[in-house]
């Protein structure tokens, strides 16, 4: 069993709970983990039950020895696919350029080929001494990111 044929076997059931699959690793093992999310609101224990029941129905234990584990992805992990950019559109992220600069920014938009943030930077201003705010809206390609999670707060 591959990541393929898990994703195939389980895709409409997955989309009809209303989720998305994030990602499916198969280790040399057999250990299976699955990791999902919701397209609107978030995951809840039901959920990856109900996504376990499943994957057990599809693939038969007596014919092939694993274990599964289904989760939702974190929210300290960096995202991973299209959907959860646009789940975060309109939401604070922390970005990481490649090159290491680090920033937290507002996801405007999301497609193929990048992402659309605002966020403001301190930046020297002409014939200032002072720093100023700059605001930015920048559209910026997946090439250049190391990564984009969700900013956590605590307020």
């Amino acid at each position: 069993m591959n990541s393929s044929e898990i994703k195939d076997a389980l895709n409409s059931a997955v989309v009809a709970r209303g989720c998305f699959f994030v990602d499916v690793f198969v280790s040399k093992d057999n250990d299976v983990t699955i990791t999902v999310e919701k397209v609107e609101g978030t995951m809840d224990l039901e959920d990856c039950v109900e996504i376990s029941r499943l994957f057990e129905a599809a693939f038969d234990r007596e014919k092939e020895d694993y274990s599964i584990t289904v989760s939702s992805a974190g929210l300290d992990q960096p995202f991973k696919v299209l959907a959860q950019y646009q789940k975060a559109v309109g939401e604070k992220v922390e970005v990481m350029l490649k090159g290491g600069r680090k920033f937290v920014a507002t996801l405007g938009a999301a497609d193929e080929e990048g992402v659309l943030l605002g966020y403001t930077a301190l930046e020297a201003a002409e014939g200032s001494k002072k720093k100023v705010r700059v605001n930015h809206e920048d559209k910026i390609a997946y090439s250049e990111i190391n990564s984009v999670k969700p900013y956590i707060t605590f307020e």
